[in-house]
């Protein structure tokens, strides 16, 4: 394995531990910063806007910028803008600090599938780019446990500061063995911009946002899931989290092989069918301790078995436009972050139990069914058209 191609997971690595681990964090913060876990909840929604805008903002603004240069600025900007969650005096601040940290995910990502394509040896572009983002199933499965357990018995600012350490080491492992790529052409943004005036796009856009937001309706609030509905403790949480990550971590390349063997949308269609009845088996079986671990399991491989059809859709799609479609779906699946966390807190301030977040996800889950519908009508008709 080539060491550039390292540097790039540790990237993924920073990036995974920092979105999710707030999740399992969220009642120690609440408890800290004196507000509820639905307003909380609202840091969640702060990473993922940041993540929305920053995606398509940084890649546009370091369009011509040397490949090395570009992933070690947003690096810096992971570390940095980590750091300031470790000082944070207020909600307010912590809230910024969450925004700001999520403008670099995006780019990173859109940016470096790119490069790790470059670097790759030739018939391997597809395991080089596997390689980077095996970061954020590695941070699921190892970094967000190990950082859930930090916040929960000693201080959730620590967590930032083991952020704030990968990212560090992000910067440097890119500095010492990223090699300085050529600067492509001179990017025609105007002509990278009309990817956008296509239907498909924004219905792949809206698939990934709304569909994929059942996931965060379930993940955002799983800690008082975990402790209210099924009666864990608070200290279980963390080991617990091991569970939902390897579940990513399967569903990652089970996905991976469904895309490839099958017809993207279609695969798209039936995993998020699968995901809107296993929340609905959440929402009614959680009390059950055994029940809810599988559960755990399960939701979190089924949630993340969407990623790779998701992604195959915006690549047949995206000819010509790669890097800005790139970064545009890891803004959408921020979307969905948003959406989900948001959407997920209502029932809550409403005073539904921990459990009613999840109806919420089914109902996303089914709204991104239909878009799917949509979008393959539109493509049979297109090609009924094409054939006359």
């Amino acid at each position: 394995m080539k060491k550039s191609l390292i540097a790039l997971s540790f990237g993924g690595l920073t990036i995974g531990i920092t979105e999710f681990v707030m999740m399992g964090l969220l009642p120690d913060i609440a408890s800290d910063m004196k507000v509820s876990i639905p307003v909380a909840g609202y840091l969640i929604s702060a990473y993922a806007l940041g993540v929305v805008i920053g995606a398509p903002l940084l890649v546009i603004l370091g369009r011509n910028f040397a490949p090395k240069k570009m992933l070690l600025i947003l690096a810096l900007m992971l570390t940095v803008f980590n750091a300031l969650s470790i000082i944070a005096p207020s909600y307010n601040f912590l809230f910024a600090s969450r925004f700001l940290s999520g403008l670099p995910h995006g780019a990173f990502f859109g940016v470096g599938a790119v490069v790790a394509s470059r670097l790759a040896d030739k018939g391997k572009e597809a395991q080089a780019i596997a390689i980077m983002f095996s970061g954020l199933t590695l941070a699921n499965l190892i970094g967000v446990p190990i950082g859930t357990y930090i916040g929960h018995n000693f201080i959730w600012r620590y967590t930032f500061v083991l952020i704030a350490i990968v990212g560090l080491l992000t910067f440097l492992f890119i500095s010492l063995w990223m090699p300085q790529l050529e600067k492509g052409e001179t990017v025609n943004m105007k002509k990278q911009l009309e990817f956008f005036k296509r239907t498909e796009a924004w219905l792949i856009i809206g698939i990934t946002a709304i569909g994929f937001g059942g996931l965060f309706a379930w993940i955002s609030y799983i800690a008082p899931l975990l402790t209210n509905v099924s009666k864990f403790a608070e200290g279980d949480v963390s080991y617990i989290l091991i569970l939902a990550g390897l579940g990513m971590v399967v569903g990652n390349f089970a996905g991976g092989k469904l895309a490839d063997k099958y017809s993207p949308a279609p695969t798209t269609l039936s995993l998020l069918f699968i995901m809107a009845v296993d929340l609905v088996l959440v929402y009614f079986f959680s009390y059950n301790q055994y029940v809810s671990l599988f559960l755990t399991f399960l939701t979190g491989a089924i949630s993340f078995s969407v990623i790779a059809p998701i992604q195959m859709l915006m690549i047949r799609t995206a000819k010509g436009a790669e890097m800005i479609a790139s970064a545009s779906l890891q803004g959408s699946f921020n979307i969905g972050n948003a959406l989900g966390a948001f959407l997920g807190g209502l029932p809550l301030t409403a005073g539904y139990s921990y459990a009613s977040p999840n109806l919420i996800g089914v109902g996303m889950s089914v709204i991104g069914m239909l878009i799917t519908i949509t979008l393959i009508r539109i493509r049979k008709n297109d090609l009924q058209l094409q054939s006359t």
